[in-house]
């Protein structure tokens, strides 16, 4: 399974390198965002540790380009960024980064993130959970890692889809945010809470009629979210 680690900084990338490698993943390199999108065109990887500030660009240009790709939409990307400004990260996370690292970081993290996402992105679920869960008209089927809404495909990352997956798994729970960075995200870390902020409002654009006035994914004030069907709702 290939990796692409895009970083202008030699000796982190070596470093990135080699723990990914001891982890038993293939890892490509590129210095600069022309290198990366060649890459990321004619290799196709399973995966991208992107940074966020190259020499020739920035990376949330090429996380624009990638999931404005309808070939190459679903595509995981983790972010590197050196910037301290919340406002970085999350506009990383609403054009549909997977997750984000914040340097300095132990490239230990790096392998268990890359580790995560990956699980995300094949669909792996539990042998004691129906693989085809439905509520109202939302659809989805793990084993095909597919999902869809009035029988019509949603174009999900692969955050997403374990967010709606984990969501369906238990309709009306309210789900703290802690509970869904441990149940979607596969960490355990109060520091990724707000990520699911971000997350849950690019899931009501692809499965709420009215993103604005969401009927299946709801805000639970003071707790967190949870999803339930608009038709039971109305029933007396």
């Amino acid at each position: 399974m290939q990796i692409l680690v895009v970083d202008d900084d030699r000796q982190l990338v070596r470093l990135i390198q080699s723990y990914l490698e001891q982890a038993g993943y293939d890892v490509l390199i590129a210095y600069d965002s022309a290198t990366a999108q060649r890459f990321i065109q004619t290799v196709r990887p399973a995966l991208v540790v992107l940074d966020l500030m190259l020499p020739d660009g920035d990376g949330l240009d090429i996380l624009r380009q990638v999931r404005s790709d309808p070939h190459q939409a679903r595509l995981p990307i983790i972010l590197l960024t050196a910037r301290v400004d919340d406002i970085d990260r999350v506009v990383g996370l609403e054009l549909g980064a997977d997750d984000y690292i914040t340097k300095p970081f132990n490239p230990r993290e790096v392998v268990a993130r890359v580790r995560a996402v990956l699980r995300r992105s094949t669909g792996e679920v539990s042998p004691l959970v129906a693989p085809t869960l439905r509520v109202g008209a939302l659809m989805l089927d793990a084993d095909r890692h597919i999902a869809t809404r009035e029988g019509q495909p949603l174009d999900l990352t692969p955050t997403e889809f374990s967010l709606l997956y984990a969501l369906l798994r238990h309709p009306g729970h309210a789900f703290t945010r802690l509970e869904l960075v441990e149940q979607a995200l596969g960490l355990t870390s109060e520091a990724l809470e707000r990520v699911i902020d971000s997350h849950i409002k690019n899931l009501r654009k692809k499965i709420e009629p009215d993103p604005a006035h969401p009927t299946y994914l709801k805000t639970v004030y003071g707790v967190g979210y949870k999803l339930v069907d608009p038709d039971a709702e109305l029933k007396p």
